[in-house]
């Protein structure tokens, strides 16, 4: 017990010793250093910004580590899902014939396939466009308690991405 004492007293010493930095006269040394506490400190993490709306002005849906991103935009009558880029910005045609949204109404699962609707520019054989006439899948989106989630294959890797609706611009009378 006595040598701890002896140990923390050594330790506060050394602390003092190397802490203080004062000549002999009194006098504070000079700073070679050229850090100005005005200014912030230098960025060292690359900022990734996320946009806030699709190219189409939907509602995203981060898929994977944001490897891909699907855009959801509906009218009254059709939802359409866009597969796009890591940027959420360029359309990607991929392989599938369809993609699906899941989700619970009334406590219960429901599952709705979009169609693949090949966009002018895609490739044949492959889409980047994906849409399903149904009233009651609009309906269900409009609320969050659906928890509904998205799923497509892409070049044989399954995602799934989270649906939040944007209620932002949206006319909920209907």
């Amino acid at each position: 017990m006595l040598s701890q004492q002896y140990l923390v007293a050594a330790l506060v010493g050394l602390c003092g010793v190397l802490g203080c930095n004062q000549s002999d006269s009194g006098a504070k040394p000079e700073s070679n250093s050229s850090l100005s506490m005005d200014m912030p400190p230098p960025a060292t993490v690359e900022v990734h910004s996320h946009p806030t709306e699709g190219p189409h002005h939907g509602t995203l849906i981060e898929l994977g580590k944001e490897e891909y991103h699907a855009e959801l935009v509906h009218d009254d009558k059709t939802v359409t899902i866009y597969i796009l880029d890591s940027a959420a910005k360029a359309a990607v045609p991929i392989d599938a014939q369809e993609l699906v949204i899941n989700l619970v109404h009334a406590g219960k699962p429901e599952q709705f396939k979009l169609a693949a609707s090949p966009d002018a520019g895609d490739p044949s054989g492959k889409s980047s466009r994906f849409s399903l006439q149904d009233a009651e899948l609009i309906v269900e989106l409009e609320h969050d308690h659906a928890a509904a989630k998205l799923s497509v294959l892409i070049g044989g890797k399954s995602y799934r991405g989270d649906i939040k609706h944007n209620h932002e611009g949206h006319d909920h009378a209907h």
